[in-house]
């Protein structure tokens, strides 16, 4: 049987756009990155915890361009007075701190996070980090990040969605199969798809790092 020409260059195509991670068409499956708690750090409180003239020290790129895990460390105290220790500092520095901690994070330091976009911090939980060189207490910066799933414009196209955009999706692909409500859609040249859940989530529906999602339409 023969194949036209046509034919092969469509397969070719589908073929590449999976090995490069992005959506073909008619594809409505997105992988799933799983995000423990973490701290986005400001330059003003980096030198508090660490010292005047202190800089992130790189330790792992994550999945989207430019993001990374440092080496450093810091210690979480809310009312409780209960710490978590080793919250991991992810880089580069913000314009403003901000701590991001699942619901049973927030039962053990007994604050009160809302679920919300990350940078969305007014009126948030405040929280105090304990560094090597000092202690920052902030006044609202506490939260926990909502479901989203990073796309590229490209991305966007592809699935019929905008930035700021909410979808929904199926999990099947863990031991625990339900459907996510209000996931909401990032759009930016530099990122890359994935879907962002806590560790509430994932256990809950029993994901791993690139367990796979599927967009209801």
């Amino acid at each position: 049987m023969d194949i036209s020409t046509a034919a092969v260059a469509e397969l070719v195509k589908k073929i590449v756009a999976e090995m490069q991670g992005a959506p073909i068409k008619g594809a409505n499956e997105i992988p799933v990155g799983i995000s423990n708690r973490h701290i986005h750090l400001s330059k003003e409180d980096l030198e508090t915890l660490f010292g005047k003239g202190y800089e992130l020290t790189p330790m792992k790129d994550l999945s989207q361009p430019g993001q990374y895990a440092c080496k450093e460390t810091l210690t979480l105290i809310g009312p409780s007075m209960r710490a978590i220790e080793g919250v991991r500092v992810l880089g580069p520095l913000r314009k403003v701190s901000q701590v991001e901690i699942s619901a049973t994070d927030s039962f053990q330091l007994k604050v009160k996070p809302p679920v919300r976009e990350s940078g969305k911090i007014e009126g948030s939980a405040p929280v105090t980090i304990v560094g090597p060189k000092g202690t920052v207490s902030l006044k609202e910066g506490c939260i926990i990040a909502n479901r989203h799933v990073h796309m590229s414009p490209d991305d966007a196209a592809a699935f019929g969605v905008q930035d700021g955009d909410y979808i929904d999706v199926d999990v099947l692909s863990g031991t625990r199969k339900s459907r996510w409500f209000d996931v909401q859609i990032r759009v930016h040249k530099d990122f890359r798809l994935e879907m962002h859940v806590d560790t509430d989530d994932a256990n809950s529906a029993g994901l791993k790092n690139g367990s796979i999602v599927t967009v209801v339409k």
